[in-house]
């Protein structure tokens, strides 16, 4: 590390168990963030806030002014762009040493399980169950930890699932009924909900890439934002799963 990182990274190397060690870590580390909306703003603002070294921004979507009550990587000024566009601006200029990636088109399996053999970890910020599973899909694939976040209304869950240590994936505990997860245009969502669940999105990731704590491994962490109570389920792995299991 040069001088400017050192002092730009001051008080987080400050933190007992990540250190200098830890920190290089960062630097050298790319993760793949699916879904700039709710979850992947604040996941994509505070990663490279804290010098993940290489970000690859997946969404082809564009801004829309319904999006802005809690995607706060996106401003007014931006209605219209791509997400991805957009994000590259604002993550930019609050890190210009990160190096981003733009995906903002629909990727097939195929390229889905590319760009996840490329990177370290995934990060999952996407709204429905069909992407939740191509991209659990293409963890396995790769052996690749994936850290998923899910909002709806006023409820909130986080989990990392660890395919490189042969955890349970997100399949061994959502089974793929054909029905799609209700969408926050139908029961709507509290905005800061989705800044609270990536950033600990971001914590997990920080976690697991420099070995900092004990990560959220093989367990679902579930928020009832409303009586402001919190649940902590641990995880087995399915060996009839289809994705990971004797079935797969």
């Amino acid at each position: 590390m040069n001088d400017a990182e050192l002092l730009r990274y001051s008080r987080q190397i400050m933190v007992p168990g990540l250190d200098i060690d830890g920190q290089a870590r960062l630097l050298a580390s790319r993760v793949l963030i699916v879904g700039l909306g709710g979850l992947g703003s604040p996941a994509a603002l505070y990663l490279a806030a804290a010098g993940v070294g290489h970000l690859v921004l997946a969404d082809f979507d564009r801004v829309e002014i319904t999006n802005l009550q809690r995607q706060i990587l996106h401003g007014s000024a931006d209605v219209g762009r791509l997400k991805t566009e957009s994000a590259t601006d604002r993550l930019h200029a609050l890190n210009p040493d990160t190096t981003i990636t733009r995906l903002d088109t629909p990727m097939d399996a195929e390229q889905l399980s590319e760009w996840t053999a490329k990177v370290d970890l995934v990060v999952d910020g996407s709204d429905n169950f069909a992407t939740r599973f191509a991209v659990n899909a293409a963890c396995v694939a790769a052996r690749r930890p994936l850290v998923s976040g899910a909002v709806i209304g006023m409820d909130g869950q986080l989990a990392v699932f660890r395919p490189d240590a042969d955890g349970p994936c997100y399949r061994c505990v959502y089974a793929d009924t054909g029905e799609e997860a209700q969408s926050c245009s139908e029961t709507g969502v509290l905005g800061p909900l989705p800044g609270v669940i990536g950033s600990l999105q971001a914590v997990e990731v920080i976690k697991v890439l420099t070995g900092l704590g004990t990560p959220l491994n093989g367990r679902l962490l579930i928020m009832d934002a409303l009586g402001q109570n919190w649940r902590r389920l641990d995880l087995r792995r399915d060996p009839d799963c289809p994705v990971c299991g004797q079935g797969g």
